[in-house]
């Protein structure tokens, strides 16, 4: 293994790409202009404003409004991640951007004109935010639409190779094509197989063999290689992958790329590399993480309770007079460690629901739901009896929903590092439930769990403030199911 990896094969420095951008530089990019852009347009609508309000457009005006200006922008920046403006899939897609500007734009105005209608009067100038709200997602887009057709030049791909031709590496390049089309242009795979040789798989041609990769580096002037080999990844594949990262190639594993494009963890994929999905160096462990998050689960579990006492005897009523049986609905669920827990919810199903005793898979027109569960489930009020679930500290208001213990012996046995899941507390909410529909079926779980790991993974405040504010998306768009 040692004489292996000290394998030495003659190449000089790649080539440099001086312009080729990595993913990471193009969200900087993307908010740097943006960021600009709104403040320029915050601006002009302020000069608008003091005009059709007799107001002196000046520096001490500017300056009085700096605050506004500030908070607006974060504001933004805040909403348009919320709604993806940053993932390069909809970054490269002219309806998906100006759906994700024109969503973010309008949170903005619904708010601020909210704060308007409780301010004082003359408080705030109005047509500020109506120039804002017009002028900006055209201002936006053609800023979007501007920099996807540049970026699309081949002088600022990264031009990539995949080493394996197998699974793994047919997976990567179908989400290469998913998800960031214009960013990478995959020049070829490299395989070891002699069968694949001089073969091409999903358009794309096998190039060589691993030996090869050095040279094939060079000839064609390569920033990007992606090790899609999950097991016996042998010592001298290992040198040359090397031997092309102290020239100036960069090294990713199908799993880092997939997570980075995708923001799940791809489990089938993962292979002897166990660790990839393990949260080892997760915030999760962190103290004043763990501190933080505790406090805001009792707060906000605190404020939910009472607002759900407000609506307790209207939703009462609803249930009973669409179907008899009671308000409230028990539950077995697995949390933290495998310890199970009674969960909490309002009844959205017909008593007796499952009256042959066996778990069955909510459908997506289940005939068991009620009308006035329907509601309840695409509103998420049938949640809410769950802060009592979150305030005891059996859940977290964010983290993988809890699955039945009947679901979790058999999906154990069918999904590879399933009980990672389990390394958390439950939540109310979840990256898997804001990326995807109502899991029915174990190929759902298995969907659900990519999100899931990820999240478990990445912890951190901001990613449990963009969860929440997309929850609430979902909410109000009645998107529950």
């Amino acid at each position: 293994m040692d004489k292996e990896l000290l394998l030495q094969t003659k190449v000089s420095s790649l080539p440099r790409r001086t312009f080729a951008v990595q993913l990471a530089e193009h969200k900087f990019i993307l908010m740097a202009v943006d960021g600009i852009l709104v403040l320029a347009t915050l601006l002009l609508g302020l000069r608008f404003g003091a005009q059709r309000s007799g107001w002196v457009f000046s520096l001490s005006l500017i300056l009085d409004y700096s605050l506004w200006f500030i908070g607006l922008t974060a504001l933004y920046f805040v909403l348009a991640t919320v709604n993806d403006a940053y993932k390069p899939k909809v970054a490269a897609n002219p309806v998906a951007s100006f759906v994700a500007l024109l969503k973010t734009v309008l949170q903005i105005f619904v708010l601020y004109m909210l704060v308007y209608a409780l301010s004082p009067f003359f408080w705030l100038p109005r047509h500020f935010m109506g120039f804002f709200a017009v002028v900006s997602p055209f201002l936006l887009f053609g800023w979007r639409r501007l920099y996807s057709s540049a970026f699309a030049f081949p002088v600022f791909q990264r031009r990539t190779i995949i080493v394996g031709a197998g699974w793994a590496g047919q997976s990567i390049v179908k989400t290469i094509k998913d998800f960031a089309p214009t960013y990478y242009e995959v020049v070829g795979f490299v395989d070891d197989d002699s069968a694949k040789q001089q073969t091409t798989i999903q358009n794309v041609p096998v190039i060589g063999s691993t030996a090869d990769l050095p040279v094939l580096a060079q000839k064609k002037g390569v920033t990007d290689i992606v090790l899609a080999i999950n097991r016996n990844v042998k010592g001298e594949v290992l040198a040359h992958l090397l031997t092309c990262y102290e020239h100036g190639a960069r090294v990713f594993t199908m799993s880092d790329l997939y997570e980075r494009l995708t923001d799940r963890v791809p489990v089938e994929h993962t292979g002897d590399n166990w660790f990839v999905v393990l949260p080892l160096d997760s915030n999760g462990q962190n103290l004043f993480y763990r501190l933080i998050k505790r406090m805001l689960d009792i707060i906000i579990a605190l404020i939910g309770l009472i607002c759900f006492g407000l609506l307790l005897p209207f939703l009462a009523l609803l249930i009973k007079l669409d179907s008899p049986g009671p308000i409230f609905y028990r539950q077995k669920r697995m949390g933290r460690a495998g310890k199970e827990f009674e969960l909490i919810k309002l009844r959205s199903m017909v008593v007796d629901a499952e009256a042959d005793g066996r778990a069955k898979w909510a459908e997506k027109y289940d005939l068991r739901v009620t009308r006035a569960g329907l509601f309840l489930r695409r509103t998420r009020l049938d949640e809410l009896p769950q802060l009592l679930n979150v305030l005891s500290g059996e859940m977290s208001l964010i983290g993988p929903r809890p699955e039945r213990p009947e679901f979790v012996a058999g999906l154990q046995q069918k999904i590879p590092f399933y009980r990672t899941r389990l390394t958390v507390k439950p939540g109310l909410t979840g990256w898997a439930q804001v990326n995807y529909d109502y899991g029915r079926s174990a190929s759902d779980a298995l969907e659900k769990l990519r999100y899931d790991l990820y999240y478990i993974k990445h912890q951190s405040l901001q990613l449990d403030l963009v969860i929440l504010l997309k929850t609430i998306g979902i909410i109000l768009l009645l998107k529950g199911i």
